[in-house]
């Protein structure tokens, strides 16, 4: 199994190309095991928000809470596009905060036919003490990181999900 550092260093003996092959496979196998391990992450930071919340549920409130900033509150229809997502699955999701006293819907000040989502006082407070324990732990972790590594992490991801978007 090779690892990035691996293929930093090619082989004089291989091809441009081969060496390309070899990085690639190692970025993707990294990247897999990052998105396996946020997935698993996911599920633990939901439930320190509630016992009962699931994952994808703790992608919906983190989008509630994202989208609404300063304003009223967000659509339904503005998170499940942002999240990739079937109306229907976000509708059930929200459904399911709202059941456990997470957010609540809201009138739109805009548009009083529409109703918008935003986080209960009990939802910000446990999502704002979730994100806390969350960012010191990440700072834990990036502490150790010399400056010029944190600042070319930052970028590249951000590169990343632009091209990913």
């Amino acid at each position: 199994m090779s690892t990035p550092a691996d293929v930093e260093h090619p082989n004089p003996q291989s091809t441009p190309t081969e060496h390309s092959e070899r990085m690639v496979a190692a970025i993707e196998q990294e990247l897999s095991a990052l998105f396996r391990r946020s997935r698993s992450a996911s599920l633990r930071l939901a439930r320190r928000v509630h016992p009962e919340m699931d994952a994808a549920g703790y992608a919906l409130i983190s989008q509630i809470e994202m989208g609404t900033g300063n304003s009223a509150g967000v659509r339904a229809s503005d998170v499940a596009q942002v999240l990739g997502l079937d109306k229907s699955t976000v509708s059930r999701g929200i459904t399911q905060l709202e059941n456990l006293g997470l957010i609540e819907r809201v009138g739109d000040p805009d548009d009083g036919r529409a109703r918008l989502l935003r986080l209960t006082t009990t939802g910000a407070e446990r999502y704002e003490a979730m994100r806390t324990q969350r960012q010191t732990e990440f700072r834990a972790i990036l502490d150790r990181w010399n400056p010029t590594d944190l600042a070319d992490l930052g970028r590249l991801l951000g590169r990343l999900n632009a091209d990913l978007g």
